[in-house]
């Protein structure tokens, strides 16, 4: 594997103007409409990002035959201080699953259930 191992994530989620609200209102971001070039009727929201740096983009993504949650993958959102983003979760709609904790020298985490069952993490050096 000769570049970063995630080149791309979907969250799948169920109803997609409830999750885009919720990450839009903890990430403090906005997201933005992808076309579907498969014509296939998947809808999909991407979160900010520019290629030309070091991680991964992503989207919301809702697909029929698809339910969001109940997965065993976890997707970690960078953050300066993820205490911040987790002050957020709950008057969006979702939870805490674990509140900021210290990893010892690799920083902070928080685990997140969104608005669709899913959890994500939130990751921080502070």
């Amino acid at each position: 594997m000769p570049t970063n191992p995630v080149g791309w994530f979907e969250i799948y989620v169920d109803n997609m103007d409830r999750a885009q609200q919720f990450y839009q209102t903890v990430l403090a971001v906005k997201l933005e409409q992808l076309s579907d070039p498969s014509e296939t009727s998947i809808q999909m929201l991407a979160f900010p990002s520019d290629m030309q740096r070091y991680g991964a983009g992503g989207a919301l993504t809702h697909m029929a035959g698809f339910p969001a949650g109940g997965n065993s993958t976890l997707v970690y959102f960078s953050c300066d201080d993820c205490a911040v983003e987790e002050a957020r979760v709950e008057k969006a709609g979702g939870r805490i699953q674990r509140a900021k904790m210290s990893i010892g020298e690799y920083g902070f985490i928080s685990l997140i259930i969104d608005t669709e069952g899913n959890m994500f993490g939130l990751h921080s050096l502070k």
